[in-house]
């Protein structure tokens, strides 16, 4: 028995330290942990992952995740030096670091060091724990040691790269380096990254914009404890100490706010939003909406949106010149989605269409002249008539009269329907399409133009508008042939640039509402489409505010920030008929319409100038008519009284200044005739 008595002490001595063993791991097993998943702000980033902007979470904290993986290595290093050499050996617990704190507190009768792991730290974290008593270090002992059980040390990391605090409304490390620097944690200075280790030991006392020199000393602590090491060499330590600290707190990047608060409603839950917006586009085309604005008055708004549309993808969009702290341009208003009049900007569409249906070809001629469809009688801008002109010309000039001609031929419900197959969703004020919509009369919003422009450069195709990285795209629809959309844009190219501009021949369109409320620029290259608006988001007028002054100066230069040289168009399809007026075929020569069969033979006399309806200040030297067609000798009367008879020329001075309105006619040597109306004041 005396035999046996020898192992029954280690015997019982190993049963208790089992036993004590397993109680142990139950004690951490039972621990109850605290949320591991926290909430971290809504992130909207661009195409290539850079922050556009970030949403603050409960109480208003800037908490943005972070894993290791994101973070330069250098920081990690250093991080794990100063604060934990162990992490990486111990199961949450540094028995070593314990004793060292306590041996000298004892010693110095005043705490040194406290002794706490990176995962100690993580778990006063989760839990905005004390420190201060051995209550609460217990208790972040058994949390530490049942996060070891749980995750791995990467997790863990994470989790302190989240929620490590650094001073204000900052959680996190990129939200540090975001404020502090103004940059992803991605490469770090050695110098940043001492600071970053130095002010979560003490996040407010030690803030940059509070007081910089004693950042600047915590800093430099965290530097000279790892002088020497196998991380920063005496010299690396030297240099960092010259580094300058910023006492400004950068504001966080809120760029194409508009477009992220759209993100983050149209998909509330999601965490991320991947855009297809390029960041430093947006950040160039944002800061060009604020100068183009400079000096024209407290309450105009801008908007721009720039898409590939080769692939439909927007690139960057913005909706205002300011997205707060601009009361009177409210600027919150989004107006790349704000419906409002297109003033000219479809008159390349209508064109288009005459092209495909054989009305007109670029080179038929076309008669500006005054005109009545029912009640309603379109006048130029100007209010002047041109006479007889190329359509090309109609179209650069910008003419209101010949569009409406075309537009009479073609019917205002086609032209809605090509409108709605480009993509678009025009709203009609009085529920009914008239000739009017060609000239603005209708509300589209600036997406809806360039959906309709970048049909035109890519060959007719309609594509969709994406704005979301992965987004699906419906399949394109025809709404207009190849060779229709190249001569629109091979006209549009030749529009002369405004004062100052590149001659890069730049297809582009502008317009301008009724009232002067919209003033639009649009255009496009091989690859991009681009469209500027200008105006007030209320939509009161703006007096003498046009298309071509004040936003197509901005559409040219957005394009040379987008691009140093323009994409061509391209050569014209081989269906492209591109022949010269006379070489055209004859019903292609001059615009007459469907009905032109029932019209007078083409050689029949007309009178080319005046034009019907023209209005003559008093004439001190007689009236010069220019006549075309018809067979010589002819005849005009005035009035029904003859004043020129037996004529073999075309252009014919005639003695007579009748004031008031007066009835011309010109009859040819085959008795055909033609007659107008003027008025003479």
């Amino acid at each position: 028995m005396r035999g046996w008595g020898r192992y029954l002490a280690p015997v019982i001595a190993l049963w208790g330290v089992a036993f004590a063993h397993d109680r142990f791991h139950d004690w951490v097993a039972a621990t109850n942990l605290p949320p591991l998943i926290a909430e971290t702000s809504v992130e909207v980033r661009d195409r290539n992952g850079i922050l556009l902007r970030a949403y603050a979470v409960e109480d208003g904290l800037m908490r943005l995740g972070a894993a290791p993986q994101s973070v330069d290595q250098r920081y990690l290093d250093m991080l794990v030096a100063y604060e934990d050499k162990r992490f990486f050996q111990h199961n949450g617990v540094d028995p070593l670091a314990l004793t060292r704190a306590v041996v000298q507190a004892v010693m110095n009768q005043e705490v040194v060091s406290g002794g706490s792991t990176l995962t100690m730290q993580v778990a006063r974290l989760l839990e905005d724990g004390s420190t201060g008593r051995w209550s609460g270090k217990l208790r972040q002992m058994r949390v530490a040691l049942a996060l070891e059980t749980r995750l791995n040390k990467e997790q863990i990391l994470s989790l302190y790269l989240t929620h490590a605090p650094y001073g204000g409304n900052l959680e996190g490390i990129r939200a540090a380096t975001l404020a502090w620097f103004g940059k992803e944690p991605r490469r770090l200075t050695p110098a940043q990254a001492a600071l970053l280790i130095a002010l979560p030991q003490s996040p407010e006392g030690r803030r940059p914009d509070r007081d910089r020199q004693v950042a600047q000393a915590a800093r430099d602590r965290v530097l000279d404890r790892l002088a020497g090491s196998d991380i920063l060499t005496t010299d690396d330590v030297r240099a960092a100490k010259t580094e300058t600290i910023s006492a400004k707190r950068r504001p966080f990047p809120t760029l194409a706010a508009h477009m992220a608060d759209r993100a983050v409603d149209s998909d509330p839950l999601a965490h991320r939003h991947n855009l297809t917006l390029d960041s430093d586009l947006q950040l160039s085309l944002e800061a060009l909406a604020k100068k183009s604005l400079f000096g024209l008055g407290e309450r105009l708004s801008i908007a721009m949106l720039v898409a590939n549309h080769e692939t439909g993808e927007v690139l960057a969009s913005v909706g205002s010149a300011g997205y707060a702290g601009q009361d009177r341009r409210e600027g919150f208003v989004d107006m790349t989605r704000a419906v409002r009049s297109p003033g000219s900007t479809l008159k390349p569409l209508v064109y288009a269409m005459g092209f495909d249906d054989g009305l007109v070809h670029p080179e038929t001629l076309i008669d500006d002249r005054p005109v009545t469809f029912g009640g309603y009688a379109p006048q130029n801008f100007d209010g002047r008539f041109r006479g007889e002109l190329k359509i090309a010309e109609a179209l650069r000039q910008s003419l209101n009269i010949p569009v409406v001609l075309l537009a009479d031929q073609l019917g205002p419900a086609r032209i809605m329907s090509a409108i709605r197959k480009s993509g678009a969703t025009p709203k009609l004020p009085l529920g009914k399409a008239g000739l009017a919509v060609v000239l603005g009369g209708i509300g589209v919003t600036m997406e809806d133009l360039v959906r309709i422009y970048a049909m035109q450069a890519r060959g007719g195709a309609s594509v969709d508008l994406v704005w979301r990285m992965g987004s699906d795209t419906a399949p394109e629809r025809h709404v207009i042939s190849r060779s229709a959309a190249w001569q629109v844009g091979h006209v549009l190219s030749s529009i002369a640039p405004p004062a100052g501009a590149p001659l890069n021949r730049l297809a582009y369109k502008t317009g301008t509402s009724y009232g002067h409320r919209d003033a639009w620029a649009l255009g496009y290259d091989g690859q991009h489409v681009i469209g500027v608006w200008i105006g007030r988001a209320d939509g009161t007028p703006v007096p003498g505010a046009f298309g071509g002054e004040l936003a197509a100066p901005v559409l040219f230069e957005a394009f040379q920030r987008l691009k140093p040289t323009l994409d061509p168009l391209g050569p014209p399809p081989p269906e492209t008929l591109t022949e010269s007026s006379a070489q055209l075929p004859q019903p292609l020569q001059r615009f007459r319409g469907r009905e032109a069969v029932f019209e007078p033979a083409s050689d029949t006399p007309i009178v080319a100038f005046p034009p019907n309806g023209a209005r003559l200040a008093q004439l001190d030297g007689g009236l010069t008519v220019k006549i075309r067609e018809g067979v010589l000798p002819l005849t005009i009367l005035a009035n029904g009284r003859p004043l020129a008879t037996r004529q073999h020329r075309r252009d014919i001075d005639l003695d007579f200044a009748e004031k008031g309105a007066s009835t011309l006619t010109v009859i040819d040597d085959n008795g055909r005739s033609d007659r107008i109306t003027i008025w003479i004041d």
